[in-house]
């Protein structure tokens, strides 16, 4: 069984178009700009579209993170909102909505992902231990590197392709993994960090077939998996879309089914989960649990709300309700599907295949005369913002960061700017606007000169660094 999509739906039912499955009932008026009153606020902005002022800003494609469109039902959700500082209900709900769709026996939750990322890290690495994984994410990598762990990267070579039509490039090289743990030793491998959907390799899945693969070499030599499910319902659509075997069953069985190989889970629940804060921890081990459930009352509140208020935990139930509906994951990627098909027919070059999020812009392509050191996806997001009044975020260098060792930067086999799709908030013509502003973009793209950095934080300098342009 294939299922539609908005771009085999015209052939099946010649010239009726698709449309999202909802309705507005509400809406929020959107400002725009000058290009005079642009250059200035990219320039007081240091040109970096972090530190760009929302209201300066026509279509916010900076980041999926807590800027969803929250349903009626979880709107109607946060009036439920048990506000006790102890044994809230709300998290008795969350914490049951979470054990029935991802499967795992114990939920702590917490304010955001990063604050899951800093409790496992802190609880499952000891200094000096390896923690292979699928490709970095900025906070993750940063938090096992500050809990003494050292990352390898551990994806396909594919992933590091933006050509590369591989469908599952988010798939770990199992050679690579058992390489490290034969080499370093089990007992040096903290756990296998696994993410579905990777992010940096441009919203690239995980095949079953592969965390199946990785379970049971784990299993051979008694290490940990643990998952970032941020955008697991994503991951489970293409499996369902691309794997043999899965084309008949439901996102949410896909989605158990995957979890199910793996010892634990975090979460940012502002991603898939549907709302604008908040994230959990999820793991099996009792011990682990119990520990877990004590550094959350140091670091994010009582094991109860983990730093949310209960009417965040019931409305981040009910988007888990609705986040594992086959129509509405169709529809959410089928709208990145959308911007990606016209920027290929503009022969733009992107990193194919389009990922579950975003569309990821390969700016070495696009500027192949600016060296990596001056920033071309940085620089990217910058002209795009001028030009248009869009905000996108760099995938870079600026973002790898740099070599803790020799303090010299990361230079990453992708130089990406991403154009991240807000869930259920923008329209197709706001994607027609996106695709006509990268273009005209596109077009002038030889007479563009890179960044110079002049201002670096100490951590994740991407937030928060300031660049100026090159003479």
């Amino acid at each position: 069984m294939t299922h539609p999509t908005p771009q085999t739906m015209g052939q099946q039912f010649g010239r009726r178009s698709w449309a999202e499955p909802w309705k507005i009932k509400m809406v929020e008026p959107l400002r725009v700009t000058t290009r005079e009153e642009r250059e200035r606020a990219l320039a007081e902005a240091g040109y970096n579209t972090f530190l760009l002022r929302s209201e300066d800003v026509y279509i916010d494609l900076l980041t999926d993170s807590g800027t969803n469109a929250m349903s009626d039902r979880q709107w109607a959700a946060i009036m439920l909102g048990d506000e006790a500082y102890a044994g809230s209900r709300n998290f008795y709900r969350l914490e049951a909505t979470i054990q029935q769709y991802y499967g795992y026996r114990y939920v702590v939750p917490t304010h955001q992902g990063r604050g899951a990322e800093h409790l496992i890290s802190r609880a499952a690495i000891r200094p000096g231990q390896y923690v292979p994984g699928n490709m970095y994410f900025t906070t993750t990598r940063l938090h096992q590197e500050l809990a003494g762990g050292i990352f390898v990267d551990v994806i396909i070579d594919e992933a590091h392709d933006p050509q590369s039509l591989h469908p599952f490039k988010g798939n770990v090289d199992l050679d690579k993994l058992e390489a490290l743990i034969r080499r370093e030793g089990a007992q040096n491998i903290a756990y296998v960090s696994l993410a579905g959907t990777v992010n940096m390799a441009g919203g690239q899945p995980v095949s079953m077939a592969n965390v199946r693969a990785v379970r049971s070499l784990c299993d051979r030599y008694g290490v940990r998996i643990f998952l970032d499910a941020t955008r697991m319902i994503e991951n489970a659509f293409f499996i369902q879309e691309r794997e043999e075997g899965y084309a008949n069953r439901s996102i949410a069985e896909i989605l158990k089914e995957f979890c199910s190989y793996t010892d634990g889970a975090w979460m940012s629940a502002k991603k898939d989960a549907l709302v604008n804060i908040g994230g959990w921890l999820a793991v099996n081990d009792a011990e682990l649990f119990d520990e877990l459930r004590n550094l959350v009352v140091v670091y994010e509140g009582l094991h109860t709300y983990g730093g949310l208020a209960g009417r965040d935990m019931e409305a981040m139930a009910v988007g888990i309700e609705e986040s594992v509906q086959d129509d509405y994951i169709r529809a959410r990627i089928g709208q990145v599907r959308y911007l990606g098909e016209l920027l290929t027919d503009w022969d733009i070059p992107i990193v194919q295949p389009v990922g579950g999020h975003a569309i990821f812009l390969d700016a070495r392509r696009f500027y192949p005369h600016i060296p990596q050191r001056e920033f071309p996806a940085q620089t990217l997001a910058a002209e795009l913002y001028l030009d248009s009044g869009i905000r996108s975020m760099e995938r870079g260098i600026a973002s790898a960061g740099r070599d803790p060792k020799t303090g010299d930067h990361y230079y990453p086999k992708l130089e990406l700017t991403r154009l991240t799709i807000p869930r259920r908030v923008y329209t197709q013509a706001h994607m027609d606007v996106v695709a006509e502003a990268v273009k005209a973009v596109y077009d002038a793209r030889a007479q563009t000169r890179g960044l110079r950095m002049v201002y670096e934080p100490k951590y994740l300098r991407f937030f928060q660094a300031r660049f100026e342009r090159l003479a």
